[in-house]
């Protein structure tokens, strides 16, 4: 049990470089899933389109939205752009930064499904071949065919069990065409891929440092104090379902004795400690005000001291000082023995 609470406690201490793993993955198995994939094209003339496309934009689309879905920081977020104003003001910076963060790395396993897709070449074949110049790479004495049937023909390119049109252009030759343009475009976009990733990883630090730096430390804190808080009302929660079922039972002990002749049992030493841990929050109506006031009023980022007993804690927070600090109270001192 110590073991698996430790490899837990690192996966939250480098959950960063852990989600980096995650999408890493995604990567290999987007790529082994298209290997996988059993690829066959209608060869219709309507429907070669709309499904060589469909398999080059549809389950990049899925591995994006996957990626956001497996993202702990999604809620996060979310949770952050649609909470009210309340006394804590909302960066638009900070909340780039964070969805920013999630999209690189949903975005490594739909960059390798298009780049293994469009190298490969099937979808590209099967969603152009009605388009390959025939004047070009044909035979160009071959009886002039109608603009139905010249499709109909080429749109068998890809099958080449059914293909008939020989005589028109080989098959071999348009495949080859077709396929070339394929992983000209697929190497073109692995270049752009790559060298986009170098801009947003290398130059925007470089070009807005403090922006940069401030995003990031509002984006963890965000993050850590939702953590903790999360931590807190679990404690708090296992702390009053002790206290109400320990009272519960006290209760019944209570009524067993006055009708049994019974004494009752003396509570558990732990009671006291639980009670601590309850934070003066000991009813359902409180904690639910409590929990409502967390969320549309969160306090201001600004610490100072404890407020009066009775108060939520925040009351005190833009109020000025009483009396002056204590140098210049001592400058004023100075002043008027002088």
């Amino acid at each position: 049990m110590d073991k698996f609470r430790m490899i837990f406690q690192f996966l939250q201490s480098n959950q960063e470089s852990f989600m980096s793993g995650i999408c890493g993955i995604m990567a290999l198995a987007s790529a082994q899933m298209y290997s996988a994939f059993d690829f066959n094209c209608p060869c219709l003339p309507h429907y070669n389109l709309a499904y060589g496309l469909g398999i080059l934009l549809v389950p990049p689309l899925i591995l994006f939205l996957l990626g956001f879905v497996l993202n702990n920081n999604v809620s996060m977020l979310a949770e952050e752009w649609r909470r009210p104003q309340g006394q804590r003001g909302k960066d638009p910076a900070v909340l780039r930064y964070m969805f920013c963060s999630m999209a690189q790395r949903a975005m490594i396993a739909p960059v390798v499904w298009v780049s293994v897709t469009l190298l490969d070449g099937k979808c590209i074949i099967c969603a152009f071949c009605t388009s390959v110049p025939v004047e070009t790479l044909g035979n160009a004495s071959h009886p002039s065919l109608s603009q139905r049937e010249m499709e109909r023909v080429l749109a068998r390119i890809p099958c080449r069990e059914i293909y008939d049109g020989q005589e028109l252009i080989t098959n071999e030759v348009a495949t080859r065409y077709l396929r070339c343009i394929s992983q000209a475009l697929g190497w073109c976009f692995v270049l752009l891929m790559t060298t986009l990733a170098f801009l947003v990883r290398s130059l925007r630090p470089c070009f807005t440092q403090a922006a940069f730096l401030k995003s990031r430390y509002w984006s963890h804190y965000i993050d850590i104090e939702r953590k903790l808080f999360d931590e807190t009302c679990t404690e708090h929660a296992k702390s009053f379902a002790k206290v109400c079922i320990q009272q519960f039972f006290e209760g019944m002990s209570t009524d067993l004795a006055a009708t049994h002749c019974h004494q009752p049992r003396e509570a558990p030493t732990d009671a006291e400690e639980a009670a601590r841990k309850l934070l003066g929050i000991t009813d359902q109506g409180t904690m639910n005000m409590a929990l409502k006031s967390w969320h549309r009023c969160k306090p201001p980022l600004h610490l100072h001291p404890p407020a009066l007993p009775g108060s939520n804690g925040w009351a005190g927070a833009g109020q000025a000082p009483t009396q002056p600090p204590a140098p210049r109270r001592e400058i004023a001192a100075y002043y008027s023995r002088v």
